[in-house]
């Protein structure tokens, strides 16, 4: 690095705020009342938490998602500034080296009784407004212009890496705020649903597990009906082309001599097969929202990780994962297919077949399998 370089403060992320604001402890108050300190209104029923409770973890998971695009657009704002500051520095260098050699170029007129108004143009913070006037052009030898020319190209540039990285600091900033934004209201919402489960009795926690036993036993249901599909439509397949296959004369055995070789690119299915195995191997890691591992995730983050070990690069958030490969049909679905939920696309989680996915669910939970038709389906995308 050049001498004259001085050190700069590496550019991070201010820490978010620990704990929960005003607004998210009003929040949790009005959601307490709700539940039974307000006088006179009923407390709520215990399926009635169960909606609540169920919303709001769907509202933190859409606020995990903004997190996640917050955080992704500040580490590239932050290596973008990070580029830009490095460039103006170089370019520092540079410049400072041909007013080196502009200053030397000076000195050596100075010494042959050279023009003064030379000396001038070499060592003038506008050189431009000189070098136009063709009398003082006839007294540089060609080495000194090209000099003065390399002088200005490099002021010109650095100047303009200068005004970008200002630029590029202010959107730094800006994403900065979005992303303790985005932190706080995941927390708002994670706190609200705590308080309200807080205010169960005993009594009405077993019940609220039975209820949600009974969802899950619904969902499982629906999942055993996909696979029968599934299973029924492969046969039909297998079937019809077994079908085609006795309408075609014999032919001879092939002989190996094919173009698969295999050692070419993996196909789909060998991706897909590596990705779901990555999945595997997660199940019982916790959910963290914003995590992308390895030791917890959060569902956008499981799946980014899953495909990236299968060779894929995923985008960050569901709203982008959803735009990338190609749709299909809830039947149509094969293992290593991403699911995603709700309207808000704020969920996904990885087919593994017969209706089942893996998915990291919620704060409290760990990455399992679980039926696809837990949640809402909104759609689901093959990325390779």
């Amino acid at each position: 690095m050049p001498s004259h370089r001085k050190p700069r403060t590496l550019i991070r992320s201010a820490a978010p705020a620990v704990g929960i604001t005003t607004a998210a402890l009003a929040s949790v108050s009005l959601l307490a009342q709700s539940a039974g300190a307000a006088p006179g209104r009923p407390k709520p029923t215990v399926e009635e938490v169960q909606r609540k409770v169920d919303d709001l973890y769907r509202q933190a998971g859409t606020a995990t998602e903004t997190y996640n695009r917050a955080k992704e657009a500040t580490d590239v704002q932050r290596t973008k500034v990070d580029g830009l500051l490095d460039q103006v520095a170089r370019g520092t260098a540079r410049l400072n080296d041909t007013r080196r050699a502009l200053g030397s170029y000076a000195a050596e007129q100075y010494r042959t009784g050279g023009m003064a108004s030379t000396v001038t143009l070499m060592l003038a913070d506008d050189p431009q407004a000189f070098f136009d006037r063709n009398h003082l052009m006839k007294q540089l030898t060609g080495r000194e212009e090209q000099a003065l020319r390399d002088f200005e190209t490099e002021r010109a540039g650095i100047a303009k890496k200068r005004a970008d990285a200002a630029r590029g600091l202010e959107r730094l900033t800006a994403s900065q705020e979005a992303l303790r934004a985005g932190k706080q209201d995941v927390q708002t919402k994670l706190a609200a649903a705590r308080t309200l489960l807080s205010t169960l009795t005993a009594q009405e926690k077993a019940r609220l597990a039975a209820l949600e036993e009974k969802k899950e036993e619904e969902a499982r249901k629906k999942a055993a009906e996909l696979a029968a599909r599934q299973e029924a439509a492969r046969k039909a397949a297998e079937a019809a082309k077994a079908a085609e296959a006795a309408k075609k004369p014999p032919t001879a055995p092939e002989t190996g001599t094919g173009t698969s070789t295999g050692t070419g690119t993996p196909s789909a299915s060998t991706k897909a097969a590596k990705a779901l195995a990555f999945a595997r191997a997660q199940i019982g890691k916790p959910y963290v929202w914003g995590a992308t591992g390895p030791s917890s995730y959060d569902c956008s983050g499981l799946t980014q990780a899953a495909w990236r070990a299968a060779g894929v690069d995923l985008p960050r958030t569901t709203w982008d994962q959803v735009k990338t490969g190609t749709r299909v049909a809830t039947d149509e679905l094969r293992p290593g297919d991403l699911v995603f939920f709700y309207d808000d696309i704020s969920h996904v989680g990885m087919y593994i077949g017969s209706g089942m996915m893996i998915h990291a669910p919620k704060p409290g939970a760990y990455v399992r399998e679980e039926s696809i038709y837990y949640m809402p389906i909104y759609g689901s995308v093959r990325p390779a």
